[in-house]
């Protein structure tokens, strides 16, 4: 048996993220649930006492600020603990960005628990879920958006605690590439990255130096150089123009990083890209040329003249 309070969320159900479902029990010795499959990602936080989770052939053995996840079809099953049953909050969710953001976070069912020191923000934000609980769409924002914070808590517990250092350091590394990729028409600078992955400028240069080879600093040059390029050859924008839309605020800082590049100016490279697709023009008309003139032949000798 449990005392618990529950509610569900039936409607459209359609949208990126929200909140099927959220609840709080307070368990009796070795309640279980399961084995059983749920429709949609289930969160369990424990606040109190210990249990067991098992989903794909591990158990979990869990006790007061760890949490487990429970993916969509797939078998699991819980259990409170005999001497110290556990008490805990959970949250469902579904939507376009869930299996993706659930993915990002770093769970799965290869590895679903996480432990988070977070508890009361956590049971504030469920007990607020539930506070929440009418059709109306005020009610149904604010339990959405309560939903994003309670996966944000989850994913800084998760992103500290259960990645392993091979994981952890590809993890940076992809998330500031994909930063650099973001913003490399802005003026950005390698400790703003590090900011954004939240670790030391220092760390980041270990990290990349490691991962691939490369300094974050010159991966940056590299993408944007490379942005450069394309331009020059796809388009007639100032050279000043192209500058800045790379993230270069000064033509002449940018045509110098651009010469150590390249092996030469932009301009220059520029005039080099339509020399040859000049060339290759004049080569293209000269073969449709003698392929006609061959055409011609044939037609003249079919015709006896």
């Amino acid at each position: 048996m449990e005392k618990a309070y529950k509610l569900e969320f039936p409607g459209e159900r359609t949208g990126n993220l929200f909140v099927n479902c959220c609840g709080c029990s307070q368990t009796e010795p070795l309640h279980s649930f399961g084995p059983a499959i749920k429709p949609h990602f289930l969160i369990h936080y424990v606040l109190s006492g210990k249990g067991i989770f098992s989903i794909g052939g591990k158990e979990y053995p869990l006790q007061e600020g760890y949490g487990f996840l429970i993916t969509p079809e797939e078998l699991s099953y819980y259990q409170s603990d005999v001497d110290e049953p556990w008490t805990y909050v959970w949250v469902g969710f579904s939507g376009d960005r869930s299996e993706k953001v659930i993915k990002n976070m770093g769970l799965s069912s290869q590895s679903p628990v996480f432990k988070s020191e977070r508890s009361d923000e956590i049971y504030e934000l469920v007990k607020d879920m539930m506070k929440h609980n009418t059709f109306d769409m005020g009610d149904e924002l604010r339990r959405n958006g309560q939903l994003n914070v309670f996966l944000s808590i989850i994913a800084d517990s998760v992103s500290t605690t259960y990645r392993g250092e091979s994981d952890r350091a590809n993890h940076y590394v992809r998330k500031a590439v994909e930063y650099m990729q973001c913003n490399y028409c802005n003026p950005i600078k390698i400790t703003e990255v590090a900011d954004y992955v939240c670790i030391n400028r220092s760390y980041l240069y270990t990290l990349f130096m490691n991962t691939i080879g490369i300094s974050p600093q010159q991966f940056l040059t590299t993408f944007r150089i490379t942005k450069a390029v394309e331009l020059l050859q796809l388009t007639g924008l100032a050279i000043e123009t192209i500058a800045l839309s790379c993230g270069y605020m000064d033509a002449l800082v940018f045509a110098k990083a651009f010469k150590q590049m390249k092996g030469m100016s932009p301009s220059s490279y520029r005039k080099e890209v339509r020399k040859k697709e000049t060339g290759k023009s004049e080569e293209h008309l000269k073969q449709v040329e003698e392929f006609i003139n061959q055409i011609k032949k044939l037609e003249n000798n079919n015709t006896g003249e």
